[in-house]
């Protein structure tokens, strides 16, 4: 079966490489992503269901300041979570509503394409990794030559992709990307600590001038278990922050966070103890998804179900 998904240059990577990501779609219309893998001499995959519709942010569940990234005009935006946390699904939300109510050119680099975005009122280019082009950095560094106002990165997997979108920001550009990160915090420090150290004050400083905000998210089993619920981390750049990621000193921006809500942001623990006060989530699942289990418990132990 897994020899035939895959084109010959999907299945060549695939023996080379020992893994290989794609997307599916049937005659039907359905579509679906494909994770083929070898093991024990073996080839095995793991099939994802991709929804034709783009979900809305109302279906989502996402707060309304998420949409307000969708209007901003340059700098960088990224969303981050482990693998299978509903990063791709965010960010087609948000490429959704540009496409929507903008004409803007959106070039999109996916590994593999997901959600596919018809032309609304924007333009939308989507560009297949290992398909269209040979990786994340040499599509991006041909993107910034192909006239787009928005950018999508599916992931930044390594310094030559990072340093070519943080370019592309600061040159006027809005670019969206991921992260297998869970926090603000530590989305910032995984972008500097792949760079060596002469050059870690560079991206702090570059960061700080073009990273507009951090959505980081889990998806979280219901008290039910019949559903997941998402648990987001809101970060917007304010020039507190902007002043923290430049100065390395990031271990501070949890407490911006935490007393910023007025802003519209709100830490994971915060969200974590929200949803467990509406009783979509159990107290275990806080207490083992949380980052400061102190502050996280004491907030738990005031709440009465």
């Amino acid at each position: 079966m897994a020899r035939e998904i895959t084109d010959k240059k999907k299945f060549k990577i695939l023996e080379n490489q020992g893994e290989v990501d794609l997307s599916v779609s049937l005659s039907s219309g359905e579509r679906f992503r494909v994770n083929a893998y070898k093991q024990r001499g073996k080839y095995a995959i793991a099939i994802r269901t991709i929804t034709s519709q783009i979900p809305s942010f109302k279906v989502l569940g996402l707060p309304d300041v998420i949409a307000t990234f969708a209007e901003k005009h340059k700098g960088l935006i990224l969303v981050t979570g482990p693998t299978g946390s509903g990063k791709s699904t965010t960010l087609a939300s948000l490429i959704d509503i540009i496409n929507s109510t903008q004409e803007r050119h959106i070039i999109t680099l996916e590994d593999p394409i997901e959600y596919v975005h018809n032309h609304k009122k924007g333009i939308v280019n989507q560009r297949e990794v290992g398909s269209d082009t040979e990786s994340f950095h040499s599509a991006l560094r041909a993107a910034l030559r192909q006239d787009p106002d928005v950018i999508l990165v599916g992931e930044m997997r390594d310094p030559e992709t990072v340093s070519i979108a943080l370019t592309a920001a600061e040159t006027g550009h809005l670019v969206f990307s991921t992260l297998h990160t869970v926090g603000s915090a530590k989305t910032i420090d995984r972008i500097v600590d792949m760079f060596p150290a002469e050059q870690q004050q560079q991206i702090r400083t570059q960061l700080s001038t073009v990273c507009e905000g951090v959505i980081s998210q889990q998806l979280i089993q219901t008290i039910d278990g019949r559903n997941r619920v998402a648990a987001l981390e809101v970060m917007i750049s304010t020039p507190a922050i902007r002043n923290l990621i430049r100065e390395n000193k990031t271990y501070q921006i949890q407490n911006i966070i935490q007393t910023s809500s007025k802003l519209g942001m709100q830490s994971m623990d915060q969200e974590l103890v929200n949803l467990y006060r509406q009783g979509k989530i159990s107290r275990e699942s806080v207490l083992s998804r949380c980052s400061d289990y102190e502050y996280t418990s004491r907030l738990v132990e005031g709440i009465n179900h």
